[in-house]
C-alpha cells in the first residue's frame, strides 16, 4: 500500500426525510466536483422546526479526499 496524502472540506447536506439522506446529498455534491473521495465524518447536526413539526434536517460533514 502506497502512502497517501488528504484534505478534507466541510459541506453541509439538507433533507427532509433523513440524517442519513442529509449525509448523502453532502457527499453526493462534494463528488460532482471532487475526486478521490475516501472518508466522511459527521461534525454537526441540526434541524429545522416550522409549525411545531419537523421540517427538514440539516448535517455538516467533513469529507476527505486523497491528493493525487
Amino acid at each position: 500500500m502506497s502512502d497517501h496524502v488528504y484534505k478534507s472540506i466541510e459541506v453541509t447536506g439538507s433533507s427532509t426525510e433523513s440524517i442519513q439522506e442529509a449525509v448523502r446529498v453532502a457527499v453526493a455534491k462534494a463528488a460532482e466536483t471532487v475526486r478521490n473521495l475516501e472518508w466522511f465524518e459527521v461534525v454537526e447536526t441540526r434541524g429545522h422546526i416550522e409549525n411545531q413539526t419537523l421540517s427538514h434536517f440539516q448535517v455538516t460533514v467533513k469529507i476527505g479526499f486523497r491528493l493525487d
